[in-house]
């Protein structure tokens, strides 16, 4: 008869009762981030799929030797770069460079901050910020026959429009824009509020005047709590028929998100989808890709935290069967 030792008399033991192996569970594992383009800043990801590739329209961050102040002079952007991938996961960003300048746009004197782009009959339409000059936040509209561009600008920003971060959106052959954040506004206008329009049949113009985006609570009321107040950063996606407002809370630092029936809303808040990252801002945006949902936004760990200093990233964003967002943590110490 073979005789065995005690460790491998154990190691039987175990294998046979099964006390070895590790526990089985039913959680998925969080999503990991991953960064998109180290070799430059890049904030403020819009992410659209166009031709069976993910497109990323960011704003460019750079040192501008301009010091931080309340009225976000140290992010001076001077020009749009593009960039897509066909595997969000793990393939290669291809950068096709810079698509529109800051001196090739007649009326606008400075600041290009986050853009938005839209297709439509075999044109794409970017939408920006920048400041005029008289120094007031307009909307103006660029062209390409591709989405890498080049995008060439309209002459004048569009008429009526005013304030930063636009958001374009289709919905049933309907373009809506959706804008508003920090920023000079003409008119006395109040610049903290959340704007959304009907785009004009030929997407230069808006079709209507703007009307305010509605938030309420989950009794009905306004929002008032800070950490679900809208700051900027709009943007809309649509799942199982819901429309997703989604927007950052600016001082507290957090991605919300609230929901209707109609793209005009008004909309009921939700919940957090991004606690706050590295980084004063906070902005993003949300696509779906080849049966996968996925978080577009930026942080400022590579920079050292420095605020206007920002690298694009993107992690994969869940539902929960109610049609919930799972929260994802951002890393940041606010």
């Amino acid at each position: 008869m073979k005789k065995f030792g005690v460790f491998s008399l154990l190691i039987t033991i175990l294998s046979i009762c099964g006390c070895g192996s590790k526990p089985q569970s039913n959680e998925k594992a969080e999503p990991k981030a991953r960064y998109l383009y180290p070799d430059d800043y890049m904030a403020d990801p819009a992410a659209y799929v166009f031709n069976g590739r993910v497109y990323i329209y960011p704003s460019h961050d750079w040192r501008s030797g301009i010091t931080y102040n309340a009225n976000g002079e140290a992010f001076q952007m001077k020009d749009y770069h593009v960039f897509s991938m066909d595997d969000v996961e793990n393939g290669e960003v291809t950068a096709h460079g810079k698509i529109l300048d800051l001196k090739d746009i007649p009326w606008a004197t400075s600041q290009l901050w986050d853009n938005a782009v839209a297709f439509k009959n075999g044109k794409y339409y970017m939408y920006f910020p920048a400041r005029d000059k008289n120094n007031v936040f307009r909307i103006g509209v660029a062209i390409a026959d591709r989405p890498e561009g080049q995008f060439i600008p309209e002459k004048e920003p569009i008429k009526g429009s005013f304030s930063i971060d636009p958001c374009a959106f289709e919905d049933n052959g309907e373009y809506y824009l959706y804008f508003g954040g920090s920023g000079s506004t003409p008119d006395g206008l109040s610049s903290s509020l959340a704007r959304v329009v009907k785009l004009s049949g030929d997407m230069l113009q808006f079709a209507e005047e703007p009307r305010p985006v509605v938030l309420l609570d989950k009794k009905g009321s306004p929002i008032r709590d800070p950490n679900a107040q809208f700051f900027e950063a709009s943007w809309m996606h649509k799942y199982n028929g819901k429309y997703y407002y989604s927007y950052s809370t600016g001082h507290t630092h957090r991605l919300c998100y609230a929901t209707s029936d109609n793209p005009y809303g008004p909309f009921t808040y939700q919940g957090v989808i991004l606690t706050p990252v590295v980084g004063w801002t906070t902005h993003h945006s949300i696509v779906e890709f080849r049966g996968k949902w996925w978080l577009f936004f930026h942080d400022s760990r590579p920079s050292g935290g420095v605020d206007w200093l920002r690298s694009m990233k993107v992690i994969e964003l869940n539902y929960n069967e109610d049609g919930t967002i799972q929260k994802i943590k951002g890393g940041g110490l606010w």
